[in-house]
C-alpha cells in the first residue's frame, strides 16, 4: 500500500481526513478484490442492484444508482457481453429493454460479494467485532442522515 502523505498533526485529527484516508484504502482493497475476479467496482455496484431490483429498465436502473446513462450504457454492454444480465423487451414498455441479472451473473456476485466481504474484513481487522459494528452504525449516520 502507498505511504500516507504527510498531514500536519491538526489535519490528522479531522474526521473528514480520516473518512477519506479509511475510504481510499477501502476503496484500493474493494477493487484490487474485484479485479482479482475480472471486474469493476462500478460494474458490481450495477451487477449487485440489477440482482436485487431486476428486472428494471436501465434508465430506471440508472436513476436508481445514480449513474449516468452514458457511463450506464458502457456498463450494461460490458455485462451482457460477459454474460451476466440480459435485455429484454420491457412488459411495462416494449419500446425499452429491462434488464435482468443471468444465472452467469448470480455466480459471478457470489462470488465478488465474498471478495468484498474479505477486503472488508481486512479493511477492519484491527477492530473488534462489536468496534465494527458500531462504527457502520456511526457511519451510517454520517453518511446516510435521516432528514
Amino acid at each position: 500500500m502507498a505511504e500516507t502523505p504527510y498531514a500536519p498533526s491538526r489535519i490528522r485529527a479531522l474526521p473528514s481526513w480520516l473518512l477519506g484516508r479509511a475510504a481510499a484504502r477501502g476503496h484500493r482493497l474493494v477493487a484490487d478484490a474485484l479485479a482479482a475476479e475480472g471486474m469493476r467496482m462500478m460494474h458490481h455496484a450495477v451487477l449487485s442492484g440489477v440482482a436485487e431490483l431486476g428486472p428494471l429498465s436501465q434508465a430506471e436502473l440508472g436513476r436508481t444508482l445514480g449513474i449516468d446513462p452514458k457511463d450506464m450504457v458502457a456498463i450494461v454492454n460490458d455485462l451482457q457481453k460477459d454474460g451476466l444480465v440480459t435485455r429484454t423487451p420491457d412488459p411495462k414498455d416494449r419500446r425499452k429493454n429491462a434488464i435482468e441479472i443471468s444465472a452467469d451473473g448470480r455466480r459471478r456476485l457470489r462470488r465478488t460479494q465474498q471478495l468484498g466481504d474479505e477486503a472488508n474484513a481486512e479493511l477492519t481487522a484491527a477492530l473488534t467485532p462489536d468496534e465494527r459494528e458500531q462504527l457502520i452504525a456511526l457511519l451510517t449516520r454520517i453518511a446516510l442522515p435521516v432528514e
